[in-house]
């Protein structure tokens, strides 16, 4: 009671002498200083934003050219070529203002047109440098002089500090290829999968797309790219993600791995507080835009766009075949916590300032020995955001409108994100072969019941310490949430820490108010809907077979001795691995990042190319000798990095192709040859996990803290899904997906020993290795 009674600002009494006011001095010092905390958010937010606002000049540079423009006019010289006078006679007369004062205000006025237009032409050009891509195309090692001169000047007008979003308004839009370009690409990139009598075929429907409608649809396209930021990503995001009725859960959603080898602690609650609060850290630089921006070279920016939705974001379901829409809340200051079948809200400030890791983890110990019972409906709940789109969102309509419910909906949806507190315990153990399988499963699904697959991300946070995040995809690409979760896990590890005893360090403030129960009032009818969403959902996840394998025998290191892209040695493993198992190629997926350019997210690299199909066939062929493999190889790898920077540069195939569709669905043109292209099946779908983008942990001095990366689920019914991450020198990770229910797949443990021997051994007379 003296908990709650500290959370109370006043209480009143009445007397007959009228009504007694109570304030309490510690609570109203709490919101004195929350106010104070505030303000001083807001002044930090102006401060950022102005700095970005003017980017790549400063404020400072304001004050210079105006300083100069004055100096000027002293000595009598005018180099405004009489605009300034001109000014002067706009103002409007006023007796309080004099002539050397108009003479002034004129002045600064024109002084400030002039710095604006400085800073607009610095930007133009600043763009039309990151247009250059030549540098992208050099080989490893060798910079032509042109790129050497390129990169001084970017350096230049890069200025001295960039926050996050300062190079936003400096980013290039993503071109739009021409159409004989792309028919092109796109007819090399399937003459491996088909025979003579097909190829002929699919040159003559292409032919004849590309006489009509392609020029009438790309000339609709070209206009929308002048318009919009990104021609591409909005369209992306609505028709492939958004307006998806199916479940997100293992379809859409990705997850990512804590560290492999290390559990800082095994205390539940401690491990939970710890990563939480180096989330607020991190959303707290975020919010002020105080993140380094990423750039490549050290140099070329990466768009920030997807990070303004990493907290405070959920994805409401649309009605019928309506699109999902997502609602972004500002400061939001509770977190959500499931466990147990219970949902707790969880203040994050205490007077203003964020829980200390301490003050977070007896919150959390709070739950975990809470000892009350699921309310009716409750334990199941967030399958509703686990199964079809529109039974969640007629539920939410009708029963999650009003009262209690929708309290208690709002205030998960509304959270900074989303936590569980898993019952389970899950991580790498190396005498338990099985174990990154389960680990993988429990981040991907869980028991399809106890995420909250809608938020942006869930944290997980399993018994044994151990921990992860299940992310929702639409709004993000993986290396977004990869680039937060290096930035918790360093700060976990090397930052905050743990005392002797495994607990977060710091005071207990014991006069915290405990968490709080959400309640809820979920009638029988919605309980069915909830059941119903629950049997979907777990007859996904039980469809999903999963393998996570290491491969430690050599990484990166030995890889780049032989002069070749990490990346296509490893998808070249691929083809080698596929082939082996089904002697048959396939349409490969490998996603690119296109954000290089304003908004940009993500392109296809069409893997299985003529080159690559070569190589495998020579490494199957015991006649071939090691010198005609070895040329083969090198020829399929530079191939594939060719392709990789073609589609990082806005020279893809397939989302040209795709928005080429969206306009002649809108048109109501019909096109058999694009029907036919965004109808093929990707049977090997990949993905490579982006490995120390903050360098924030020296894997070199600190071996065991190393990531395990993340994956996703099988793209394809009848197909694979594999993602890796190339860790340190000396470690390969793959986490391989596909369904146990089709006959194609069902054998998948030989596709993962398949990978394993594609890879050599390490072995002198190898032919990859060999120099």
């Amino acid at each position: 009671m003296a908990e709650a009674h500290q959370a109370v600002a006043f209480q009143f009494t009445v007397t007959p002498d009228g009504i007694d006011l109570q304030l309490s001095r510690e609570v109203l010092k709490h919101i004195y200083l929350s106010g104070v905390t505030s303000w001083k958010k807001r002044a930090i937010r102006f401060k950022n934003g102005v700095l970005t606002g003017v980017y790549p000049a400063s404020p400072s540079s304001w004050l210079i050219v105006v300083i100069a423009i004055m100096s000027t006019m002293y000595a009598r010289i005018d180099p405004s070529m009489g605009m300034i006078d001109r000014i002067k006679t706009s103002l409007p007369v006023s007796e309080f203002m004099t002539v050397q004062t108009q003479t002034v205000l004129s002045a600064i006025l024109f002084a400030t047109g002039l710095w604006l237009s400085f800073i607009f032409l610095l930007r133009y050009i600043l763009k039309a440098l990151l247009s250059y891509h030549g540098w992208i195309f050099e080989s490893h090692g060798k910079m032509s002089f042109s790129t050497k001169v390129w990169l001084v000047l970017v350096k230049l007008l890069s200025g001295r500090r960039p926050l996050l979003y300062s190079f936003q308004a400096s980013l290039p839009h993503l071109p739009v290829p021409s159409i004989d370009d792309t028919i092109n690409r796109y007819l090399e990139s399937v003459r491996p999968l088909l025979d003579d009598e097909q190829y002929k075929q699919m040159e003559i429907v292409a032919n004849d797309f590309k006489k009509d409608p392609a020029p009438k649809l790309q000339k609709h396209l070209k206009l929308k790219s002048w318009w919009a930021t990104n021609y591409v990503s909005d369209w992306w995001e609505e028709y492939i993600y958004l307006r998806g009725r199916d479940p997100i859960m293992v379809n859409s959603n990705f997850y990512t791995m804590d560290l492999l080898y290390v559990i800082p602690t095994h205390r539940q609650a401690s491990r939970a507080a710890n990563i939480v609060h180096a989330m607020l850290q991190y959303r707290r630089k975020l919010e002020r835009g105080e993140l380094t921006p990423l750039r490549a070279l050290g140099i070329v920016p990466m768009c920030s766009f997807q990070y303004e939705r990493m907290f405070n974001t959920t994805r409401i379901p649309g009605i019928e075949t309506g699109n999902d829409i997502f609602h972004i809340f500002s400061d939001r200051k509770h977190l959500v916590v499931y466990h147990r079948g219970r949902f707790f809200k969880v203040w994050l400030y205490y007077g203003g300032r964020h829980l200390w890791p301490s003050e977070l983890e007896l919150q959390f110990q709070r739950i975990l020995d809470d000892k009350s019972e699921p309310q009716p409906g409750e334990i199941k709940l967030p399958s509703l955001t686990a199964g079809n789109r529109v039974p969640w969102a007629r539920a939410r309509l009708k029963y999650f409108n009003e009262g209690v419910n929708r309290a208690s909906l709002e205030a998960i949806e509304t959270a900074a994100f989303f936590m569980t507190l898993d019952d389970e315990a899950h991580g790498y153990d190396p005498e338990n072969i099985r174990s990154l399988d389960l680990y993988a499963k429990s981040l991907l699904h869980g028991k399809c019941y106890d995420r909250w697959f809608d938020k942006s991300f869930t944290l997980i946070v399993y018994k044994n310490g151990k921990t992860g995040i299940n992310t929702e995809h639409s709004w993000a690409d993986s290396p977004i949430i990869g680039h937060m979760w290096e930035y918790v896990l360093a700060t976990d590890c090397f930052h905050l820490g743990y005392t002797a005893e495994g607990h977060c360090k710091g005071d207990i403030n014991k006069s915290l108010a405990p968490p709080t129960r959400l309640q809820w009032d979920i009638p029988k009818a919605c309980q069915e809907i909830i059941e119903g969403s629950y049997m979907i959902a777990k007859g996904i996840a039980d469809d999903v077979d999963f393998h996570d394998c290491l491969f430690n025998e050599f990484g990166k290191g030995l890889i780049k001795k032989c002069r070749t892209s990490p990346d296509a040695f490893i998808q070249l493993a691929l083809q080698l691995a596929h082939y082996r198992d089904k002697g048959e190629f396939c349409l490969t997926y490998e996603s690119s990042m296109t954000r290089m350019f304003r908004e940009g997210r993500t392109e296809t690299v069409r893997s299985c190319t003529c080159e690559s199909t070569a190589f495998v066939k020579a490494m199957e062929d015991e006649s071939t000798t090691n010198e005609q493999r070895l040329a083969l190889f090198k020829k399929a790898a530079d191939k594939h990095q060719n392709m990789y920077r073609l589609a990082m540069t806005g020279a893809g195939i397939d989302r040209h192709l795709f928005c080429l569709y969206i306009v002649s669905k809108v048109m109501g043109i019909d096109s058999p040859f694009l029907k036919q292209v965004l109808s093929e099946p990707w049977r090997l779908s990949t993905s490579q996990t982006p490995q120390q983008q903050l360098n924030l942990i020296d894997t070199q001095k600190f071996p065991k803290y190393v990531g395990a990366g993340g994956g996703f689920g099988p793209v394809a019914d009848d197909g694979y899904g594999v993602s890796y991450i190339i860790v340190g020198e000396n470690l390969i990770t793959f986490h391989i997906s596909s369904k146990f229910s089709s006959p194609e797949t069902v054998e998948s443990m030989t596709f993962v020993q398949n990978i394993k021997t594609a890879l050599p051994q390490n072995r002198t007379n190898d032919v990859h290795v060999k120099p």
